[in-house]
């Protein structure tokens, strides 16, 4: 701790962290809220502490929320240190979400997709009126969902609605395709593949991508999609132990998937069709999954119209620039001591301002 050589500094720091549990506990007579409760009633914020911490439990990320005392961004930093604690096993097999379990599922795109619109739980429906009973400890009985027609199980994606057209591109996997980067392994680097942009951006900030997102649609970058589709529900993760050589079935995970349509791409060999971004988080994200597909697409397509490279095209600043946690720890390390810096910079600006009045008082008196 680089406070600790300072007079005190040990005993400082002591107090310090029981100031702190002292802070996150709060009014005494209120009481303390478990981490069930910021699980189930808080769940937006856990996803989002879940999936930019790349680590998809659920009680891991409540504990967090809670220690961080709300703030996501330090939650995010305490379940990514945990993280590097845990073994590794191997890796899954591609989750399919076509045979997902949809609970939300709408396209913005096509009115009649295939499957139909499935509102599902969402804010987007509200008014945005603050509810007073929640104030008062009240509760909103909830009312039960009765579906008008079952739903399509499997749900197709807007991608197999368009597959037998060739209207919207796909990305075919070879047979010698290499294994995917792994970002928590290895150190970024550049020029970066689709794989390792799509975990970078998984993993990064929801909000930075949101104003990168936003600024690419108001013309820094020049994409404007349509939402073809965004689903969220529950997918099964599969694994292939090494002793029995086939995948099982070693859980679900709930997952928000968002395909922009971009512009029209073509050539004298491929017909024109549709390009498109592509967005895959942890939890109920849709915020996040929509953003990142807006910055993936505006990724691949690096220079505008004027020969110029907008923010959100700039592949090293975007992946370099959208982790919360390393970007957190650069600004905040800035609170550390920098003693012997200042000292340095403090006589030079001396030793300058010296010379300035030396010289002054010179010309001064030739004059």
């Amino acid at each position: 701790m680089a406070y600790v050589a300072v007079k005190g500094g040990e005993r400082a720091i002591t107090n310090a962290h029981k100031w702190l549990a002292e802070e996150r506990r709060g009014d005494p007579s209120v009481g303390e809220i478990e981490t069930a409760q910021v699980r189930e009633q808080l769940s937006l914020a856990v996803d989002r502490v879940m999936g930019e911490g790349s680590c998809y439990d659920r009680d891991l990320a409540a504990l967090a929320v809670k220690q961080a005392r709300g703030d996501l961004p330090e939650a995010v930093f305490l379940v990514r240190a945990y993280r590097t604690t845990l073994p590794r096993f191997g890796a899954s097999e591609p989750i399919d979400t076509v045979e997902m379990a949809v609970r939300r599922r709408v396209s913005a795109a096509f009115k009649d997709i295939p499957g139909g619109q499935v509102l599902g739980p969402t804010f987007d429906y509200t008014h945005r009126l603050l509810d007073f009973a929640l104030a008062a400890d009240g509760e909103t009985a909830p009312r039960a969902v009765v579906a008008e027609e079952p739903q399509a199980y499997p749900m197709p994606t807007i991608g197999s609605v368009f597959a037998h057209e060739g209207l919207l591109e796909s990305d075919e996997q070879t047979p010698d395709a290499s294994e995917p980067f792994d970002l928590t392994r290895e150190p970024m680097s550049f020029p970066a593949d689709r794989d390792q942009r799509l975990q970078a951006l998984a993993r990064g900030d929801e909000g930075f991508l949101l104003s990168l997102a936003y600024s690419s649609q108001r013309g820094w970058g020049n994409t404007h999609p349509l939402c073809g589709e965004i689903r969220m529900g529950e997918v099964a993760v599969e694994f292939v132990p090494d002793e029995l050589g086939f995948a099982i079935e070693v859980g679900e995970i709930t997952v928000t998937e968002c395909q922009m349509l971009g512009g029209l791409t073509g050539s004298a060999e491929k017909p024109p069709q549709y390009t498109r971004g592509y967005g895959l988080v942890f939890g109920h994200s849709e915020r996040k999954a929509m953003s990142m597909a807006i910055v993936d697409r505006a990724l691949r397509d690096r220079a505008t119209e004027a020969g110029q490279v907008a923010p959100v095209q700039d592949e090293e600043f975007v992946l370099y620039h959208s982790d919360n946690v390393e970007a957190s720890g650069f600004v905040q390390h800035l609170k550390l001591p920098h003693y012997v810096d200042f000292q340095a910079d403090l006589q030079l600006i001396r030793r300058l301002r010296r010379e300035y009045f030396e010289r002054q008082s010179l010309k001064v008196a030739a004059e």
